[in-house]
């Protein structure tokens, strides 16, 4: 503020003028954002200071001259100062008597200034001077920042109001318009009326003491209440196109969690069935290794045997002197070559069962794996059918709501509830497993002792122990390979289905996006009919209302008329009444119009009815495949449980079948 009276006081000095004080100590007054020069005297010198200051100047957006007497050259300089002006926004020149030179200034100025909203002119004589007035209206016509202008008390006639209504015409920012107290009349109230139509921004005009009949100012009325309506309409779906572009986007946010959320739980549903495969990798290894163990301890039992079988030997050679022992010796082998042959039929009869029990555990595995490779049919065949009746409803569906949230949390509450019972499945699976493993070590402790006891009964059963041994080895690699290729099968195709299910639910949010723009084209097609329809409507209104009017004039200066001239008035009176007749026709029309876009409006709310009803059997649908997902999910764990059961048993069946074998061999005789 210091600087701009420094600045003002500078150009005063340099125009050789003494700067005015009470433009001084109003500038020393701190109003925030305005100046407020009203009754003061202001010169011509000041006036061009401020001109030179004003298109500069950022500190006031209220500028206020009321009553400061300007003269022509003041007004001219101070104007043209502030047409490159681009802060302030409202001017009030009340009571300044501005004629022909300020008209002229103030058209320049709104043809130039682009900031400039609300604009004060009352008590001046600007509709005195017709051409200086005209440019002031072309001027107003250029203008497309102006929102208010008050013209009170200017001395506009009709051909004023004629300007204004062609300058209304091709401006489309003014909203208000006070032409109280003007001399503007019949024409110039017909010409405003008729300029209307054309205006669709205006919602106010004031013409109160301008000798305006009383019709004209009804459809002045008229055009304002529609404008009004049309305003609000407007600024209506102005704030609902804003509402919807936040749900929409909002909508897209939750779609795009939802799905980086599904797909984290499908990479750790993947690290997890990684997780198995390698646990059961290494649970193979190790009872691998167990076997190999056994192994190695055979093959030291079988070492000993052989040198059991060199004191044999030595023995035999000692027993030739000991020809008595001989033959109690001879009759205790046949004695235990009978128990020997019985203890073989008896473990052929075990092995026979043993294999039979085998291949009914086969046969079941083989009738599970049947089962599942149906139940994996019928889910594909539900899932084509599901999608067939996701394609259908492809029309049918809006704008999704606050459901969805909803929806969504009840979906993380399910989903932690996954998490937990997941965590549950793998603590049970830990600990089934460190069962299995103390299981497997006390059996080898068992096995180990029952070895030891057992290795002087080996020695005529070698042969067929390695021969069994050999098959059953074989029988388990062979097992050990189809469980392999059944467990490698089932995690391709569970891998496949979850894929599926993604392109499928990427598919669903395609089409829900497209369904709903669909949807909000058609409603705005159907809106902008019904606004095209009343439009139309009201001009109509507006054409009937003037040719009323036109009739009742007419008919008033008919009467005045002589009788000679009843022909020609009958004439006219039938030709007025047949346009008569076509008006009420259209307006007959237009309230079939208006039944029609009614109906329609029932209509689009039926639709919009149905298709919430579709979207929430969607949703339903949606939940009910959800479940039959977790629970095809817990089906596979289970059967992956089992086939790591049966591997295990079938793992200590062998071990149990290699060390719990009855056959004895034959002690040797000291």
């Amino acid at each position: 503020m210091e600087e701009f009276r420094h600045a003002y006081r500078r150009l005063c000095q340099e125009r050789g003028a003494e700067p005015q004080e009470g433009v001084l100590q109003q500038l020393q007054e701190r109003r925030r954002g305005r100046l407020d020069l009203a009754t003061q005297t202001l010169t011509a010198d000041t006036c061009g200071a401020l001109g030179r200051l004003l298109p500069t100047q950022t500190l006031f957006s209220e500028l206020v001259l009321r009553d400061c007497m300007l003269s022509e050259e003041g007004v001219k300089l101070l104007l043209q100062g502030l047409s490159s002006n681009s802060v302030l926004r409202l001017l009030d020149l009340k009571g300044n008597n501005l004629c022909a030179v300020g008209a002229e200034a103030l058209g320049r100025l709104l043809r130039q200034n682009k900031s400039i909203q609300s604009l004060t002119l009352e008590w001046n004589n600007l509709g005195a001077w017709e051409e200086a007035f005209a440019s002031f209206c072309t001027g107003l016509g250029a203008n497309t920042t102006l929102r208010q202008l008050d013209l009170r008390n200017n001395q506009v006639n009709h051909k004023g109001a004629e300007e204004l209504a062609l300058a209304l015409k091709a401006n489309h920012s003014l909203q208000h318009l006070d032409l109280r107290w003007n001399s503007i009349g019949l024409l110039g109230g017909r010409a405003l009326v008729n300029c209307l139509p054309s205006n669709k921004t205006l919602w106010r005009l004031e013409l109160a003491g301008n000798s305006v009949p009383g019709d004209v100012l009804r459809a002045v009325e008229q055009a304002m209440d529609y404008n009004q309506d049309r305003q609000v309409a407007i600024r209506e779906n102005q704030a609902r196109t804003h509402v919807l572009s936040k749900e929409v986007r909002g909508l897209q946010e939750e779609k795009s969690k939802q799905f980086l959320d599904l797909m984290e739980t499908i990479d750790k549903q993947r690290e997890e069935m990684a997780k198995n495969s390698r646990t059961s990798a290494t649970r193979l290894a190790q009872l691998q290794d167990a076997l190999n163990e056994r192994h190695s301890i055979i093959n030291a039992l079988k070492a000993k045997l052989q040198m059991t079988e060199a004191a044999l030997a030595l023995s035999e050679q000692k027993g030739q002197a000991l020809g008595e022992l001989l033959a109690a010796a001879e009759q205790e082998r046949l004695h235990l070559s009978q128990k020997h042959s019985e203890e073989r039929k008896l473990e052929q009869q075990e092995a026979s069962d043993r294999e039979s029990k085998l291949l009914r555990d086969l046969s079941a595995v083989n009738e599970k794996k049947l089962l599942l490779h149906n139940q994996v049919a019928e889910l594909e065949r539900k899932v084509k059918c599901q999608q067939e009746q996701l394609f259908q409803a492809k029309q049918e569906l809006t704008t999704t709501t606050a459901e969805l949230r909803l929806r969504a949390v009840q979906a993380e509450e399910r989903l932690d509830a996954e998490k937990r019972r997941f965590r549950q499945s793998l603590e049970d699976a830990e600990q089934l497993r460190v069962r299995e493993v103390e299981h497997v070590t006390r059996r080898g402790e068992e096995s180990e002792v029952a070895l030891q006891e057992r290795v002087q009964r080996l020695e005529a059963a070698r042969l067929t122990l390695e021969e069994e041994l050999s098959r059953v080895k074989a029988a388990a690699l062979s097992e050990r390979g189809q469980m392999a290729e059944e467990l490698l099968k089932a995690k391709t195709q569970v891998r496949l289905e979850e894929q599926q299910r993604l392109a499928h639910s990427e598919e669903k949010l395609r089409l829900l996006a497209q369904a709903r723009d669909e949807a909000q084209s058609a409603c705005l097609q159907q809106r902008q009919v019904v606004a095209e329809a009343q439009a139309r409507a009201d001009q109509l209104g507006v054409q009937v209302d003037s040719l009323q009017r036109r009739l009742q004039e007419l008919q008033q200066e008919l009467s005045h008329k002589d009788q000679e001239k009843a022909v020609e008035v009958s004439r006219v009176r039938v030709e007025l009444q047949e346009q008569v007749g076509h008006l009420q026709a259209e307006l007959t029309v237009q309230e079939g119009l208006r039944e029609k876009v009614a109906a329609l409006e029932r209509q689009l709310k039926v639709i919009s009815s149905g298709h919430r009803e579709a979207l929430l059997d969607r949703e339903s649908e949606n939940a009910s495949l959800r479940e039959k997902l977790r629970l095809k999910e817990a089906e596979i764990t289970r059967i992956r449980e089992e086939e790591a059961q049966r591997a295990s048993f079938l793992q200590n069946a062998v071990l149990a079948y290699v060390q719990g074998s009855p056959l004895r061999a034959l002690s040797p005789h000291k």
